[in-house]
């Protein structure tokens, strides 16, 4: 059995990881040194487009539950990742260019792996192929025809992704470095806070910044433009990306009216992102009206924040538990197209493809992990054919069945989850050697 990856994203190298460490040769096709999509700017593998986070890194947190669970499964990503961390609390968040890096030279030096640069326009397969689509959120033109032909609908909204400016030209004597509650080091965040006419004024402004796209999008929730999410109310950012709690200004002792936080981009610290800053503004607005934030008046913008197209398939009508496809098991799906939501569940959904490419090549039975654990409880959600209104999903502790009796303090009801996950998983694994 031949088996070929088409995507060398999150998914995609997870999914021929897999598949190269189980023995078997396998083909991973990518496009960027022929073509690159709007949000990619380099040519490695598993390039992170949008923030360089991945989020928390507490077992008692869905998001370090999930990463968790993935190194236990080989994770490449995971494995990475933590080489390359760059300090951000309690988050796990990496040099992004070395991260790829990384990733790249452990997937083009693994000898089971067979590297191309090539833009596929059709989705096919050989007989005896075992094809899997890790093409990520932004596949349009041919292949996206080619694969709506097979899939039926196919469904779309749009992200968003957040500006980066340079450490040394933010001003300090009006910003301050901390981590909510104190959670990691002093210089894991910059912190920029408003006092209340300061706030509305910005506010203000930003709903009335000029937009790159005149049209509405149908973003999803978690990617929300700051300037959208501005227009729901004048409170409505202070209760969200801009909510002050946990943090101290140093200069008046009290906590500020509002805060935008910039986390570390690179390991050097010369980088920093808004957080939850994604933008759809125009690059000279952008400037304009981000420059009204204390401390970023002359800061010097690295990169300013796009809007592009995310394109995912209607999964709950179309896929197994296991990401492969109901009217044809030998093609599987895996990362954002399948509508996972996020860095490490895409990657997640590309070992659990993977892995379960292997054995159907080896005439074994599917491996889905139960849904206590995150991995399961995603492969449920994306397969569960009684969803009507598919929408992206990412790791979050709603999507576990509750603990009975029900533990009142969250931390403890949360860990308590993660531990139940922890032990389903291993006893998962047991099962299937």
């Amino acid at each position: 059995m031949k088996f070929r990856v088409i995507g060398g994203g999150l998914a995609g190298v997870e999914a021929a990881w897999q598949i190269a460490n189980a023995g078997c040769e396998v083909e991973l096709i990518d496009m960027k040194g022929i073509k690159k999509s709007p949000a990619h700017k380099t040519e490695l593998l598993a390039e992170l487009v949008c923030s360089n986070s991945l989020k928390a890194s507490r077992l008692d947190s869905a998001a370090g539950l999930l990463k968790e669970e993935m190194l236990r499964l080989g994770s490449l990503t995971v494995e990475c990742a933590k080489k390359c961390a760059v300090p951000a609390g309690g988050a796990l968040a990496v040099d992004r260019d070395e991260f790829s890096k990384l990733v790249t030279d452990r997937i083009k030096s693994h000898k089971n792996i067979i590297f191309k640069t090539e833009l596929v326009t059709q989705l096919r397969r050989d007989e005896n192929e075992i094809v899997i689509v890790a093409t990520g959120p932004l596949t349009d033109g041919a292949l996206a025809e080619s694969i709506s032909s097979i899939t039926g609908d196919y469904l779309s909204f749009y992200d968003a992704a957040a500006p980066i400016v340079t450490a040394e030209s933010v001003d300090m004597s009006k910003a301050f470095g901390a981590s909510r509650y104190e959670r990691g080091g002093d210089d894991d965040y910059i912190n920029c806070p408003f006092n209340k006419e300061e706030y509305e004024l910005f506010i203000e402004e930003l709903v009335n910044a000029q937009g790159a796209v005149l049209h509405d999008f149908d973003v999803y929730e978690g990617c929300m433009p700051i300037e959208k999410l501005a227009k729901r109310g004048l409170d409505a950012p202070r209760f969200g990306p801009m909510k002050p709690v946990g943090l101290i200004d140093p200069r008046t002792g009290h906590r500020p009216w509002a805060c935008v936080q910039l986390r570390r981009e690179n390991a050097d610290g010369t980088m920093f992102n808004l957080v939850g800053f994604q933008t759809n503004l125009k690059f000279g607005e952008q400037k304009r009206v981000f420059s009204m934030i204390p401390g970023l008046e002359n800061a010097e913008f690295v990169r300013y924040g796009v809007m592009h197209r995310n394109s995912f398939i209607n999964s709950p009508k179309l896929l197994n538990s296991d990401f492969s496809l109901r009217s044809d098991g030998n093609i599987f799906f895996a990362g954002q197209i399948t509508g996972v939501e996020g860095y490490m569940e895409s990657a997640a959904s590309g070992i659990i493809a993977g892995l379960n490419a292997v054995r159907l090549s080896q005439n074994k039975s599917s491996f889905v992990p139960t849904n206590v654990t995150m991995l399961g409880a995603l492969c449920a959600y994306i397969s569960d054919e009684s969803v009507k209104y598919f929408q992206p999903m990412g790791a979050n502790f709603g999507v576990l069945p509750p603990i009975e009796p029900k533990i009142k303090d969250k931390r403890e009801r949360y860990m308590a989850l993660a531990k139940r996950a922890i032990n389903s998983l291993e006893s998962d694994l047991e099962n299937i050697k």
